[in-house]
C-alpha cells in the first residue's frame, strides 16, 4: 500500500486542470489546514476534496469502483471505516474554520457536467463574498 498515491492522483489532476483552464487559481495540499486538503481556493474560502471511490467507499448506485476485497475482509472493513470517519472529521474541521467544502468523487471527476457544476458553485460563492 505504500505505492498508493495520496497526492497528485489522476482525478485530482483532471479537476485541477479544468479549474486552471477556467481561470481559477488555487493552492495544493495546504499543511496549515487539517488533513492537507487537495485543492484550496483561498479567494473563495473553498476546499475541493477529491476522493477515490475505493479508498473512501463512495456510496452511490452508479459507482462500481467501491467494491471491497473478499480476502481479509476484517482488515479492509476497518481500514475503510477509519478512512470514512477521518473524512467526516476533516470536513467538520474545515467547516468550523469557515471553509466551504466541495467533495468530488473519482468516478465523477472526468464528467464535464460535474466540473461545470463546481465552477458554477465557485462563481456563486465569489458573488456572495463581494
Amino acid at each position: 500500500m505504500q505505492q498508493v498515491k495520496s497526492e497528485d492522483t489522476t482525478p485530482e489532476k483532471v479537476v485541477r486542470s479544468y479549474l486552471h483552464k477556467q481561470g481559477f487559481r488555487y493552492r495544493l495540499h495546504v499543511k496549515s489546514l487539517p488533513g492537507k486538503p487537495d485543492i484550496v481556493l483561498p479567494r473563495y474560502r473553498t476546499i475541493i476534496d477529491v476522493r477515490g471511490c475505493f479508498w473512501h467507499q463512495h456510496v452511490s448506485p452508479t459507482c462500481t469502483r467501491n467494491k471491497s476485497p473478499k480476502a481479509h475482509s476484517g482488515y479492509w472493513s476497518e481500514k475503510f471505516r477509519k478512512n470514512v470517519e477521518r473524512d467526516k472529521q476533516h470536513e467538520r474541521d474545515w467547516r468550523s474554520l469557515g471553509w466551504k467544502v466541495i467533495v468530488v468523487w473519482e468516478c465523477e471527476a472526468s464528467s464535464e457536467a460535474t466540473l461545470r457544476k463546481i465552477v458554477r458553485r465557485l462563481k456563486a460563492q465569489k458573488k456572495k463574498l463581494q
